[in-house]
């Protein structure tokens, strides 16, 4: 459902593109009222609950079928399965040539399905990718209805600031604290170990440093491996220089204002948008990013922009992290450019505009 919390990527960009392109009527599937909403958005309260359970997914489907003849465009804005291509191609059927269909799809999954399910997939009139590397893919299974568009952020939002006095205060940090922030997940993408092992080396020759866990808990394996996080920074005495931000009452811009530098060593990308925005948004901040040398990520992260180190490498992650320690200079520099880098691409005013150009095209 498109309604808050505003912790889920696919709905965070669906409610401000909606709320940045001009010139159509939009209808945002919600559970609820959404203040401050432009005249041009207009409100479907179809679910009960901001739960996407099975239940909420049926009712979806249902009002799905019911306004199929409804509307010029119908924009989908979520990763598919084989339950939800189903659902749409054989309970949807948007087969009565009034109205066309936009797939946009943040990644492929391509850890989960062969090339043909990837195939069965795919039911757009259009399929726009948040990487050339889907776009390609999918040129390559012979799909030839794809654009390649970059996700945007509000950078009236995400902006550098200065450190927010009421947040140092209540996580207890100075000025004179050296702050690491990691904006990711407990479970999926292999990163969480890897953060905290180079903590406990980092805190043995940086004092004054501190971490900011921005990740939040989304089952039960995530509670349990918080837990052995948490158990593992008390054995080491470590455990008052960790800041956690999971339970969904903090905006993220104060959160990457917070810190120094931002830091995404991640494994793999299974599950995860093809550009993440965790990485973007701290860019957007003027946050020098260490990011793992993995080919999805080399689409955006250039040794300019941020300070790329192998995977897997708590060495490596350790090292980076003092070297932008040791060098305010450098991270401003790196700041500057990834600023300008997401300024380019990831502005969600441009992106706004490259699809009312595509709405107006269907």
């Amino acid at each position: 459902p498109i309604a808050p919390p505003w912790d889920e990527a696919s709905k965070n960009f669906a409610y401000y593109l909606a709320k940045n392109v001009t010139g159509h009527d939009f209808y945002l599937l919600t559970n609820g009222m959404i203040p401050d909403l432009p005249v041009e958005i207009h409100l479907k309260p179809i679910y009960t609950s901001n739960d996407f359970s099975y239940l909420q997914k049926m009712r979806l489907v249902k009002h799905l079928h019911k306004m199929r003849k409804d509307f010029d465009i119908f924009h989908y804005i979520f990763t598919p399965t084989k339950q939800n291509a189903f659902l749409i191609k054989n309970f949807v059927a948007h087969k009565n040539g009034q109205s066309r269909v936009i797939q946009t799809i943040a990644t492929l999954r391509e850890d989960l399905y062969s090339d043909r399910e990837i195939k069965y997939l795919i039911f757009g009139d259009l399929v726009i990718t948040y990487s050339d590397y889907a776009k390609n893919k999918l040129n390559s299974l012979g799909f030839e209805n794809v654009k390649r568009v970059y996700p945007g952020i509000a950078l009236d939002e995400y902006k550098k600031t200065e450190k927010y006095e009421k947040l140092m205060r209540e996580k207890n940090i100075t000025k004179s604290n050296f702050v690491i922030n990691f904006t990711g997940e407990y479970t999926r993408l292999g990163a969480i170990d890897l953060v905290i092992d180079s903590f406990l080396e980092v805190a043995k020759i940086i004092p004054e440093v501190k971490l900011s866990l921005a990740v939040r808990i989304k089952n039960d394996k995530d509670a349990q491996k918080k837990n052995e996080v948490l158990k593992k920074l008390k054995e080491n005495n470590l455990l008052d220089k960790v800041s956690f931000f999971d339970d969904g009452n903090y905006k993220m811009p104060p959160v990457y204002n917070l810190c120094d530098i931002s830091i995404f060593p991640v494994s793999n990308m299974r599950g995860k948008f093809d550009v993440p925005l965790a990485v973007i948004e701290a860019m957007a901040c003027e946050k020098p990013v260490i990011i793992s040398d993995l080919p999805i990520l080399r689409e955006f992260a250039t040794p300019d922009n941020s300070v790329i180190i192998p995977k897997e490498s708590t060495a490596a992650l350790s090292k980076a992290i003092f070297a932008l320690y040791e060098n305010p200079i450098r991270r401003q520099e790196i700041g500057k450019i990834a600023r300008n880098f997401v300024e380019t691409n990831f502005d969600i005013k441009k992106v706004a505009e490259i699809y009312r150009q595509i709405y107006e095209k269907l």
